[in-house]
């Protein structure tokens, strides 16, 4: 159990916010790329409680502006996407993709009001068919190159869940409870009469479980193990929380699959009650060949919120069943009503590397998992296909 006062130094993620301060060290995944197209070039967002634009110029450069403009406060959301930026609707001021004012039609040539109008501006960069924005001071740290992002040697796909009505820590949270798969997921499964392949896997017995902390090159966090009994008895390779906000999982031996796929589930803040969520994974070729994946050919799937009409979740799949638990503790959990157990030792664990992070960076310090060298990141590994690949083969 938390106080009060540190639930909300934990959750709460607005500008100026000891959590959004630390956040805001980190890329976030905004959008798929191919949600930006020359038909439609913009896109309005909010992340860490900011409304924005993110936009694509007629030179290719990508932009993440403030939505108001700063003269009259209208949405650049309405602007004109033109070759050198953002022109707002209203006056026509323009922008370009560092959010500095390049035109102001009727005003004064040469005027000093050019160089006040700068909208709030983030860089964005393009990894995976993936667009992520840094909103943090600078020096800008490197965009990391974890494997599933860069490898070559198989092929991507992406998925986007719909928003999830509750805070990003309850979702974070969830990637060091190593119990709740019994129940929410092979208990919820085994309740509907679906996939009895998952309810036998996930409904083995856990002889116990293991936490580690973890301060890898390119990465930080908490890996959580798994140790199963009965007639499939398995230690686990484990599943690495990266800090901030990701899940790094190899899926697939439950299905009796040669093939395991990485995913990553990025946990990105909209406000202090809404959360973003886009998976990447990606599944290695049989024979280790590469495959050419260009960006716009990687595939991407949306998710429908899982409420349906009569006020019930649909439980039929692992998201719903987490969003369910997810959304049912609250827009924002008030830990201070909360009873925690032994299982719940990680949970622990994380909120106190997420403290440590928060004073890290009130102190002028880099948090963790922050790369700025670039030989730390051209391939950030975590260990996960290898895991799978003995867990696999002793099998």
């Amino acid at each position: 159990m938390v106080s009060r006062e540190d639930n909300e130094f934990m959750t709460r993620v607005g500008p100026g916010t000891p959590c959004g301060d630390l956040l805001r060290r980190y890329w976030m995944p905004v959008c798929p790329a191919i949600e930006l197209t020359k038909e439609k070039p913009k896109k309005r967002i909010k992340i860490l409680g900011e409304d924005l634009v993110l936009f694509r110029d007629g030179a290719g450069r990508y932009g993440l502006v403030a939505e108001q403009c700063a003269h009259r406060r209208a949405s650049l959301y309405y602007g004109f996407v033109e070759e050198d930026g953002l022109r707002c609707p209203y006056h026509g001021w323009k922008y370009d993709v560092s959010g500095q004012c390049i035109e102001m039609p009727f005003e004064p040539k040469g005027t000093p009001l050019m160089q006040e109008a700068c909208q709030a501006a983030y860089p964005v960069e393009q990894l995976a068919g993936i667009l992520f924005a840094y909103m943090g001071p600078k020096p800008v740290p490197l965009l990391p190159r974890y494997e599933h992002l860069v490898r070559k040697d198989g092929k991507r796909r992406i998925a986007v869940l719909p928003v999830h009505r509750c805070n990003w820590l309850q979702a974070q949270e969830n990637s060091v409870d190593p119990v709740h798969t019994y129940w929410l997921h092979g208990g919820t499964l085994k309740s509907l009469g679906l996939q009895k392949d998952k309810q036998d896997y996930y409904m083995r017995p856990i002889e116990n479980y293991e936490f580690e902390v973890v301060h890898a090159t390119g990465w930080s966090g908490i890996r959580k193990v798994r140790i199963y009994g009965g007639e499939n008895a398995e230690r686990e390779g484990g599943h690495p929380a990266i800090f901030p906000n990701i899940l790094m999982n190899a899926q697939g031996k439950q299905l009796a699959t040669k093939k395991r796929e990485i995913v990553s589930h990025w946990r990105v803040p909209l406000d202090d009650e809404n959360t973003h969520i886009l998976w990447c994974g990606f599944t290695p070729s049989d024979d280790g060949a590469e495959i050419d994946q260009p960006d716009d050919q990687i595939p991407v799937s949306y998710a429908d919120h899982p409420m349906q009409p009569d006020g019930e979740y649909d439980l039929s799949t692992f998201f719903s069943q987490d969003l369910m638990a997810w959304e049912t503790q609250g827009p924002l959990y008030d830990r201070s009503q909360e009873l925690l157990g032994r299982s719940d030792s990680g949970i622990a664990m994380w909120r106190k590397l997420l403290r440590q992070q928060i004073e890290a960076v009130k102190a002028g310090k880099d948090p963790a998992g922050v790369i700025r060298d670039p030989k730390q990141n051209e391939i950030i590994r975590f260990g996960i296909d290898e895991r799978s690949k003995n867990a696999l083969a002793a099998e």
